[in-house]
């Protein structure tokens, strides 16, 4: 009977919106769902096949800073403006039910909830809220994941940032972070992590613009994903604006994956290449999707369990 009730709602909401890929139905939990005026809406989405523990730092506007997110689940928060971090994702994570554990990659420590610095290689997104706010997508200190950054009806520039390309395919071995069977590339070291010199880390001599440039490995990373930091001194292409914001983090993320996000207590869906626009009857479709997340909630309780 109440399975049957959750898929007439996913049935209805693909018919009558056409927005909602079965593969990607987003159960989307709301944090502070109560307007807050300033505050920038932060919908993260799990676009993977497979479970990731997204991490925040600082992480006090975010569940303490970290959690579990299955494959197709979005998750939304707010932020207050002069709020400055990061957020990144872990993968290959086992957390015991106090919340400690290990991850294969992005590890911030042992816990489930962030109270440190991500360890590389991680593909990391960085925000600074202001007038206007600050955003980027760095592999500076490796990559692990693809991962895209899109502001939502914001003023300004507001281009999508971030890097979709798989890194991981193009990693040379020595900076390879192999896992499994047949050591498949997981993660994607930088250059500097592994030689540890002066013209990879931008230090020393070469400790400004002028003089640390693009090199072979920095214009591999560059060359996969042209809207994310490849070094440290690459700014021109990779640091965004954008004024009155909020924001879309996908990983794994398609620049034609449906994804959705509130705005002004209104659900705004598209894709993140196109743009978003306001779904038609947008309550409804709230109401639905609150009504799926509590119908499951009531059948699977594990599947939230954070």
């Amino acid at each position: 009977m109440h399975k049957t009730i959750i898929k007439r709602v996913q049935v209805e909401m693909s018919t009558r919106f056409g927005l909602f890929p079965k593969s990607l139905l987003l159960v989307i939990i709301l944090y502070g769902a109560k307007s807050s005026e300033g505050a920038r809406v932060f919908t993260i989405v799990n676009a993977c096949k497979y479970k990731i523990w997204p991490a925040i730092m600082p992480g006090e506007h975010f569940n303490g800073g970290g959690f579990e997110l299955k494959s197709g689940q979005s998750i939304v928060f707010r932020a207050p403006v002069a709020w400055s971090g990061r957020i990144w994702a872990r993968t290959g994570c086992n957390f015991d039910a106090k919340g400690k554990g290990k991850c294969l990659t992005g590890a911030c420590g042992s816990s489930l909830r962030c109270t440190a610095s991500g360890e590389p290689p991680a593909t990391l997104t960085e925000f600074t809220l202001a007038t206007p706010d600050f955003y980027d997508v760095s592999l500076v200190d490796g990559f692990n994941l693809p991962v895209l950054v899109t502001p939502v009806n914001g003023q300004g520039n507001c281009s999508a940032a971030g890097c979709d390309g798989d890194v991981n395919g193009e990693c040379p071995p020595e900076l390879a972070v192999k896992s499994g069977k047949g050591g498949k590339a997981v993660a994607c070291k930088s250059a500097c992590e592994v030689f540890d010199r002066d013209e990879y880390c931008c230090r020393g001599v070469y400790g400004n613009p002028v003089v640390c440039q693009p090199t072979y490995y920095s214009k591999i990373f560059k060359k996969a994903c042209p809207t994310a930091y490849s070094y440290a001194y690459d700014d021109p292409t990779s640091i965004f604006t954008c004024t009155g914001t909020d924001y879309i983090i996908t990983f794994c993320s398609s620049r034609n994956q449906s994804v959705c996000t509130f705005h002004d207590n209104k659900l705004s869906c598209g894709h993140t290449s196109d743009g978003f626009k306001l779904v038609n009857g947008g309550w409804w479709l709230v109401t639905m999707l609150i009504l799926l997340f509590i119908v499951d909630l009531w059948i699977n309780p594990a599947h939230f369990k954070l």
